[in-house]
């Protein structure tokens, strides 16, 4: 059965619709791909390493030549995997730019019987959607505050009434904290989280505000795209007051059943901003189940980290509230007030 040449317009439509195989080696597959997709390789890493230095030193026809050679005689392994992962033997198939990988993967399957749909243009185009998306001008509203303040339970509350909602955190994998990361999957490469990131932001509607986390530019080892960071920076933020001892009761319900050594671990990571004494003394709090002492310990260094980030907020667009004693539901109603208040609504 013939390919199909597709855009990425008609990729979107689709993709809802059926599996998508990327054709790309296992470590290209690896640094990033189109969330969803499966991997098989016509050329693994070692192969492709081969046919591009022989594509560089003897051209086209020698690396072609070289390629078929090497993947040739695993042709029906490629179409028995192909068959057993998609029975329905219906896909959307990808490469790098769209070319020879995909066309030969596409001539490989259509060969048992597969009905393919090969992106024009391949990863490439896909790569140049999410780049610029993540770059789009946003309508965003800020939830700030201090480490503690339960800002990440508010924003899904927040999407249960219906807000619109980016998680920065959840699409990284990390909490933002030395502790973030505890607990969690691996984070995505760089590349991947744009590609998450654009996922998602494509799926909100512009014209209406979305509720952000207040972050630092980097979550774990991820950074947030540059124009995103500055929009999150002139936007209006709301800054969440509550005490510590509120604050330090909700670290606590999350943090305290994790394991000590990863705790632990999490201390080491930031002991030369807290000190060797503090740090020590973290450490033994830990191991003394003693959460509070070891909890207020490492908020003062991250109650001072906040402070600093609030200053690089645009002047006059800070909305400062106290929501101390308040139940979640309640929060949640003050918190929608003020975006009313600020649009007029």
């Amino acid at each position: 059965m013939a390919e199909q040449l597709i855009n990425l317009d008609e990729f979107w439509r689709l993709r809802k619709q059926l599996p998508i195989l990327d054709a790309r080696s296992e470590g290209e597959f690896a640094q990033s791909h189109i969330p969803g997709s499966n991997n098989l390789p016509i050329l693994n890493n070692k192969e492709r390493i081969v046919v591009g230095t022989l594509y560089k030193e003897k051209g086209a026809e020698s690396a072609t030549l070289r390629g078929f050679e090497l993947v040739g005689p695993r042709f029906h392994e490629i179409q028995k995997e192909a068959i057993r992962l998609f029975p329905e033997r219906k896909i959307i198939v990808y490469c790098w730019r769209g070319g020879m990988r995909s066309q030969i993967l596409s001539w490989l399957l259509s060969m048992v019987g597969f009905e393919i749909y090969r992106l024009k243009g391949g990863y490439k185009t896909y790569r140049t959607f999410t780049f610029e998306e993540v770059r789009k001008e946003r309508n965003l509203i800020v939830l700030g505050g201090k480490t503690g303040t339960a800002k990440t339970i508010l924003l899904q509350k927040l999407r249960e009434r219906g807000e619109q909602i980016l998680d920065l955190e959840g699409i990284a994998n990390h909490k933002g904290s030395s502790f973030g990361g505890i607990g969690l999957p691996p984070q995505p490469t760089v590349e991947q989280f744009e590609n998450l990131l654009a996922e998602n932001l494509s799926s909100l509607d512009p014209s209406i505000p979305t509720w952000v986390e207040n972050e630092s530019r980097k979550i774990g080892r991820l950074i947030v795209p540059d124009r995103l960071f500055e929009q999150m920076g002139n936007c209006l933020l709301i800054d969440i007051q509550k005490p510590l001892e509120e604050r330090i009761k909700h670290i606590a319900a999350e943090y305290s059943q994790l394991p000590e050594e990863e705790l632990i671990a999490g201390v080491k990571r930031i002991q030369k901003r807290l000190g060797g004494l503090r740090t020590q003394q973290a450490i033994e709090a830990i191991q003394e189940k003693n959460h509070e002492l070891w909890i207020s310990n490492l908020l003062i260094y991250y109650d001072k980290t906040y402070e600093f980030d609030l200053t690089r907020h645009e002047a006059g667009k800070t909305k400062i509230i106290d929501l101390s004693g308040n139940s979640i539901a309640e929060q949640v109603e003050l918190l929608l007030k003020i975006k009313n208040q600020h649009y007029g609504n």
